[in-house]
């Protein structure tokens, strides 16, 4: 599961001999390769508490995927992990306490907890296929276009264009006060009805400050079909629910991950993306 932006994770691996045998090395060491390339060497203590079972706890500094490598000697053996950080900003529509609560969850236990916001998180992102950005983010996108009336950003709804730079020397860049942007569409232009001259960089910021009832109660139908379907012994999800028959037909794109129930609700918003 990921991990949180500044937590400390325990990194773990074994060391074998070439029979398969749990077995303390000689040396042993592992590399955190960070997203942007540089890597950290957290301390690993040897010998081991329990024989061939290592661990480094190693502070989380930066979000996204990270490379995970151990190399032991003595025997020689080596394994290769990967670790992801979630970035500052939760992802999520829900928070953990809605999440766990429509589950029928304790909100006093955290064994699942984990678990639970991984799925809420997917939930999100089933979600914004549909209706386009709702978690507040920034955006910074390309747009190789030469001279035109408008440009359409790609992820609607906008909140604030904060920047239009040109992206190649002798280029205009434009103040974001002088211009129009058609939030719902993400349609960028001048106030003055002026050409914009490309190919230009665009920082904005996509979602929604309003999370409309039809968003977050289609968020909630999608996190109990999600978890049920990983639990099908457990329980979870509301009582007497049946699943089974919330999804008829595939969606293009989403296969059935999606209950058609949570379709219905987001179609008022489904007229392409971020429409609200």
């Amino acid at each position: 599961m990921p991990f949180d932006l500044g937590v400390t994770a325990r990194l773990t691996a074994e060391c074998r001999d070439p029979g398969g045998t749990l077995t303390d090395a000689t040396t042993a060491a592992v590399t955190v390769t960070l997203p942007d390339g540089t890597t950290a060497a957290p301390a690993v203590t040897n010998p081991p508490e329990q024989s061939g079972q290592y661990h480094a706890d190693y502070v989380t500094e930066q979000p996204g995927r990270h490379t995970v490598r151990w190399v032991f000697t003595g025997p020689a053996y080596a394994y290769t992990d990967v670790l992801d950080v979630r970035p500052e900003q939760s992802p999520a529509i829900l928070s953990l306490k809605d999440a766990k609560q429509h589950l029928n969850l304790s909100l006093a236990g955290t064994s699942e907890d984990d678990e639970v916001r991984f799925w809420n998180n997917a939930t999100t992102t089933a979600i914004e296929y549909f209706v386009g950005p709702v978690v507040p983010r920034t955006v910074v996108e390309d747009h190789a276009v030469g001279e035109v009336l408008a440009l359409a950003l790609r992820r609607a709804p906008v909140l604030e264009v904060t920047a239009v730079e040109p992206l190649r020397d002798g280029g205009t860049s434009y103040n974001p006060d002088r211009l129009n942007t058609d939030a719902p569409v993400g349609i960028v232009s001048r106030k003055d009805g002026g050409l914009l001259r490309g190919p230009l960089r665009v920082t904005y910021r996509a979602g929604r400050l309003i999370v409309a009832e039809n968003i977050s109660g289609a968020a909630r139908i999608i996190l109990q079909h999600l978890w049920a379907t990983q639990r099908p012994t457990r329980g979870g999800g509301l009582p007497g629910a049946r699943d089974d028959f919330s999804v008829t037909e595939p969606i293009p794109g989403l296969g059935y991950a999606i209950p058609n129930r949570a379709v219905q609700l987001l179609n008022p918003d489904d007229q392409g993306p971020g429409l609200a």
